[in-house]
């Protein structure tokens, strides 16, 4: 505790006192457990190994300049690991677990919590994966669900600043009926080798365009892309995309500050159009593109010339980190704070 630089956090893992555990068998789920170890002991066989039955979430506590500690739309993504693990057929964990665990292993981990100064917030990552055994391609009988925490900083690097992005043709990150709309790990494997492609070449992240036709814009890596223009914000509509939980409250927001919101399919040449452009979720809340980059047919689309964010981006991401670290009132409800 005594070396941690608060205000200079990476997005990394860095260990914590304990986790929260809960084992699904015989048809039900138990007890919470509480677990010092990092470790694991799982069947050789698990289907979470094998066949990909696993879903995760991410979500963020800061502490605010009261002392007190705020989650972020916690009941969101239990609702969504819900819809995830429906889909590929894992039990369930039920939302008043899901949240019981989450509160549970931020208040044992209270510690780690950042200070308010820093700008820097708790992460904390549920995961369920099936732990039974099977070799024939099945659903498992036994799942396992844990609940971890540790003290971030911002996604990437730069933090708040404009960065590059590359589209990625030859990758596809999820098909229109896969699992696309899902928060599980295959989908996030499937963009791995795009995505260090993109870094080596010096770009922050890859955009990704829709397996069908190429024609339309999809996701940004790890986060959902969104345009600005006209007072509009608009974002992509497509079955293979993840419903981001930071992305609807920003809908949200740009409505309340007056603005015209559209989810819709957005054609790859209207990216000349936008007058800002950014990706979202939890762990960057938003990451301001400064350009996107078409190598195969000699293309970019520029939207910061200066280096600077463009100021809607700016005052919507300023907007939501107020709400979350309670510096302005919680109008929607989404903040649970913990007594």
């Amino acid at each position: 505790m005594d070396n941690i630089d608060w205000s200079n956090l990476s997005f990394c893992y860095i260990k914590t006192d304990c986790n929260v555990r809960c084992n699904y068998r015989n048809g039900k789920w138990g007890e919470l457990e509480t677990h010092t170890s990092e470790e694991i002991n799982l069947h050789m066989a698990a289907t979470g190994l094998h066949y990909g039955q696993q879903a995760f979430e991410g979500l963020k506590a800061f502490k605010g300049k009261d002392g007190k500690i705020r989650i972020f739309r916690v009941v969101d993504n239990a609702r969504r690991m819900h819809e995830s693990a429906e889909g590929i057929l894992m039990a369930q964990v039920p939302e008043e677990l899901f949240i019981e665990a989450v509160i549970k292993a931020i208040k044992l981990n209270e510690r780690f919590v950042p200070p308010y100064e820093s700008g820097a917030s708790l992460y904390i990552r549920p995961v369920l994966f099936g732990s039974g055994p099977r070799i024939g391609v099945a659903p498992a009988e036994e799942y396992l669900f844990i609940v971890f925490v540790m003290p971030v900083g911002p996604y990437f690097k730069a933090g708040f600043k404009p960065t590059n992005m590359l589209i990625a043709r030859k990758y596809d990150r999820a098909a229109p009926h896969g699992t696309g709309n899902m928060k599980v790990g295959g989908n996030y494997a499937a963009g791995m080798r795009a995505g260090e492609e993109a870094h080596k070449n010096g770009y922050s992240a890859v955009l990704f365009l829709d397996s069908k036709e190429k024609k339309y814009i999809d996701e940004c890596g790890p986060a959902n892309f969104f345009g600005i223009k006209n007072n509009t914000y608009v974002t992509p509509q497509s079955t293979s995309i993840l419903p981001s939980i930071t992305n609807k409250s920003l809908i949200q927001l740009a409505e309340d500050m007056g603005m015209k919101t559209e989810r819709r399919p957005i054609p790859l040449e209207e990216l000349d159009t936008f007058e800002e452009a950014g990706a979202c979720g939890t762990a960057a809340v938003i990451s301001p593109i400064a350009k996107i980059d078409d190598l195969e047919v000699g293309k970019e689309y520029v939207f910061s010339k200066n280096g600077e964010p463009g100021p809607i981006s700016l005052k919507l991401y300023n907007k939501l980190r107020a709400i979350q670290y309670g510096d302005e009132p919680d109008t929607h409800g989404w903040v649970t704070i913990l007594e």
